[in-house]
């Protein structure tokens, strides 16, 4: 572990879950941080008596000006950021022909088109330093689906594909990118965070409704702890060599597993119409 460094974190979403309880540990590592919330009351309590290490600014990610001004604020303070962790989000349930359009929008603005701009005001002072961590915390949905959260799901898939290229790109920099993974954790996640379509089709009822019903019957019996999740994205950013991926929780490492298992299987079944497809290699 890198245990000699010291890290200025910019965090987003820290007024409950994994924002909160890493900005926390990062403080009682003696490190430097920027706790943001839509509210930024709701992180007053973070800062408190850390006045000369921890900054609470206000930040709605969906708004360029503002972000803009929180990354301003933090390099006036701090003089730099070295770890982004983009971790404002949240989910919404609606089987895909209940969606509704504006709900779904204003949710992409947020997981995937806030963290992209907030993702490009920090590059630049990364990138003239040679040295960076961006971490953007996904979901276990950014790799397998389920109903009822396939916006949710569509967002998380957008964040993982622009991580990887983001990762290929910064890496000749020295800035590295981490693509974090929770399965269900005890958050907020399945409970006041969570929104839902008012529509609701009854045809639907023992796929996407079952899974509505599931998703709030088990908030707050996950177990996911979001504590000890927290300390494991620090533990990976401090290593010697962050992994591109951190999968978070058993129930999560056992569904990417059955999900790598249903892909191979798919793949072997039609590996000779796969090949079929190309050019024979007397016409190449």
């Amino acid at each position: 572990m890198l245990q000699d460094q010291s890290f200025v974190w910019f965090i987003t979403g820290c007024s409950t879950g994994f924002g909160r309880e890493l900005a926390k540990l990062v403080l009682a590592r003696g490190e430097r941080v920027v706790v943001t919330a839509r509210k930024v009351e709701q992180v007053a309590d973070l800062v408190d008596g850390h006045t000369d290490r921890a900054l609470a600014l206000p930040l709605d990610v969906t708004k360029i000006s503002e972000l803009k001004d929180a990354v301003k604020q933090a390099e006036q303070k701090f003089g730099r950021i070295d770890v982004l962790v983009n971790n404002a989000g949240y989910g919404y349930l609606a089987a895909v022909e209940e969606g509704e359009d504006a709900a779904v929008r204003e949710m992409f603005e947020t997981n995937f088109f806030g963290l992209v701009e907030l993702t490009k005001a920090v590059l630049p002072g990364m990138r003239a330093r040679e040295s960076g961590h961006i971490v953007n915390v996904s979901s276990i949905g950014g790799l397998v689906s389920f109903g009822a959260t396939g916006y949710y799901h569509a967002t998380k898939y957008a964040v993982e594909g622009l991580s990887e290229s983001l990762a290929i790109e910064t890496a000749p920099l020295g800035i590295k990118v981490m693509i974090v993974e929770p399965g269900p954790f005890r958050t907020d996640w399945s409970g006041r965070s969570l929104q839902e379509s008012k529509t609701v089709i009854d045809d639907y009822d023992q796929t996407a409704g079952a899974r509505r019903r599931a998703s709030k019957a088990n908030s707050g019996k996950q177990v996911g702890d979001p504590v000890r999740g927290a300390q494991a994205i620090i533990d990976a950013i401090t290593s010697e060599n962050p992994p591109l991926r951190l999968v978070l929780g058993k129930p999560g490492l056992d569904l990417v597993y059955k999900k790598l298992e249903s892909v191979k299987k798919d793949l072997d079944t039609w590996r000779e119409t796969t090949l079929g497809a190309d050019f024979p290699e007397n016409q190449r």
